[in-house]
């Protein structure tokens, strides 16, 4: 009898975001993707969100390698944190694997970890894992799906990915193979994309977008062009170059992360551009506006991003003007909305035209639209099917996509972060659960916990009150304050008659507890958090954080 297959989810399953699934096959365990999350506006201050990795380093001994599905960050930006505490080969395309290691060189742990490159169609054992990498087209090239055979059959995992017929790179989604495997062996079980998964119809080819710059670039042949999109977008940067040199211009990068990814692209083959096209930024300066063509990183509107110091007048490369065009050539990621209409906004105040995706087609998706999906789905025809890479809404509508596509419902398993699912010859069930929070990033990993969060969003939406008083240590009698120092409640040089009001209410309050008795710091503490936060309440209906301090002579 074949051994059990097990899955543990550690992130991407109800979040945007923290991709990470383990497969175990033999006691051994390999990584599938290894990402991050961009925090929202509930987490202030925090950096970027990772999956917990506790079960991972519990079980550190047992782990094989990490197989990497393509190079966004949401899939392989936790690996420099991973690789702190755990060494491990690595997977992937060559691409991914060179978008992979800047940031895991950047971090010092280069020597945990060996990059072994694989190639499409290439079927590999690593391992007791029998790895198929089977090439998907995505919105970053040289993606992959994943088939592991193992003892309970094929898992096949999608990766992200997406059906393009005219891809910039030639490079298609290969359903052929999906198909073939669908109909010798089988895919026992299918964990697909799900981020489209609401979206009816098929996503439109990377193509359109190119035929859209063209036209863009020939309507504005007397100004200075400026693209902002993502640096792993390879495929973008193409069309975007190609426009520019079927127009006559001279190309320059703007944006670390996009200068990087150019080269990396260009020593792969992967970007075609003559060497006479492509310039260094500081020499376009050199030439007239309407020869310049400038790709810039900073299309969510982040904060210190190129576009975003552009909008500010902040960019010491690119002063933005009357006789600029700006093209944003990216939707907004949820949550970054009123980031990117600030720059938005900012560049129109400094003179610049501006054209985003909700004036022109300059973006389309890199994921699956419910068209696409339901192909995959009748052509890999699983007897098992988990959605993954998706809010849980878009989990949920994946499930009944299969289920409209003959997947038994009891064969469907919705699962979420920390799931653990077993997969044996009698079918697939739920096997336990693992930790799977959050783990924020805010300098140093780990350094905020939710209670910290919960703390910054008292202070950012109610203020402090800060209370200063001094006592004597045998009697309780106040002896100097108590001074009163406000941030955020109300602005204390307005309010002295409340804050006047709110000493006497705390003195009474310390008299009370000092006529009980009461001479030690807690009690005290006490008395002096709960009059201020009464006072506080009643007085203006807001609850902000309170900091007693009582000090002792």
């Amino acid at each position: 009898m074949p051994d059990p297959v097990r899955l543990t989810f550690l992130g991407g399953l109800g979040e945007i975001g923290r991709n990470c699934a383990c497969l175990e096959v033999d006691g051994r365990i390999l990584i599938i993707d290894c990402g991050i999350m961009f925090p929202d506006l509930s987490m202030p201050g925090v950096d970027l969100v990772l999956p917990d990795f506790t079960w991972l380093k519990e079980n550190e001994e047992r782990v094989e390698a990490c197989v990497l599905t393509h190079g966004h960050e949401d899939h392989v930006g936790a690996l420099s944190y991973l690789l702190r505490d755990l060494s491990f080969p690595i997977y992937g395309s060559a691409l991914t694997l060179g978008l992979a290691k800047s940031r895991i060189d950047e971090a010092g742990v280069l020597g945990n970890t060996e990059l072994i490159p694989v190639v499409d169609g290439e079927r590999r054992w690593i391992g007791p894992f029998d790895v198929e990498f089977i090439p998907v087209a995505h919105s970053v090239p040289h993606g992959f799906a994943v088939a592991i055979h193992t003892p309970q059959g094929v898992v096949l995992h999608s990766g992200d990915w997406k059906i393009d017929l005219t891809p910039v790179d030639g490079r298609r989604t290969d359903l052929a193979r999906i198909g073939t495997i669908a109909t010798t062996e089988g895919v026992r079980l299918l964990l697909a994309d799900s981020t489209n998964a609401e979206e009816p119809g098929h996503t439109v080819s990377e193509h359109e977008v190119g035929i859209v710059l063209r036209r863009l670039f020939a309507e504005h042949t007397d100004q200075r062009l400026i693209v902002a999109c993502f640096a792993s977008h390879i495929h973008r940067v193409q069309e975007i170059i190609d426009a520019a040199v079927d127009t006559g211009r001279i190309v320059a990068t703007l944006g670390r992360s996009m200068g990087k990814n150019v080269a990396l692209a260009r020593e792969l083959g992967l970007l075609r551009v003559p060497d006479a096209n492509i310039v260094d930024i500081e020499q376009i300066q050199n030439l007239p506006p309407e020869r310049v063509c400038v790709i810039s990183t900073g299309s969510q509107g982040e904060p210190m991003a190129a576009l975003s110091l552009m909008a500010a007048g902040e960019n010491r490369f690119i002063k933005v003007g009357a006789g600029d065009t700006v093209i944003i050539s990216a939707h907004p990621i949820p949550g970054n909305e009123s980031g990117v209409s600030q720059v938005i906004d900012g560049l129109h105040r400094r003179g610049a035209d501006v054209v985003h995706s909700g004036l022109a087609p300059v973006h389309v998706s890199g994921h699956a639209k419910q068209g696409e999906i339901k192909t995959l789905l009748s052509v890999a025809r699983p007897q098992y099917f988990i959605p993954v890479h998706g809010e849980f809404r878009h989990l949920t509508h994946h499930s009944r996509l299969a289920m409209q596509m003959g997947v038994p419902d009891d064969h469907v398993l919705l699962c979420e972060d920390g799931d653990v699912v077993e997969l044996t010859d009698g079918g697939i069930d739920f096997a336990g659960e693992v930790s799977a929070g959050y783990l924020y990033v805010d300098g140093i990993v780990g350094d905020v916990g939710r209670g910290v969060l919960r703390d910054r969003r008292v202070l950012a939406e109610e203020g402090v009150v800060v209370v200063v008083v001094t006592v004597d240590s045998r009697t309780g009698e106040v002896v100097a304050g108590p001074e009163i120092i406000t941030r955020g409640w109300v602005y204390a040089p307005e309010a002295e008659s409340l804050l006047e009001e709110a000493r006497k209410v705390i003195t009474i309050s310390l008299e009370e507890a000092a006529a009980q008795g009461a001479t030690d710091f807690d009690t005290l503490r006490r008395h002096v958090r709960q009059a201020a936060g009464r006072f506080v309440n009643e007085r203006t209906r807001r609850r902000p954080m309170i900091v007693p301090i009582v000090m002792e002579v």
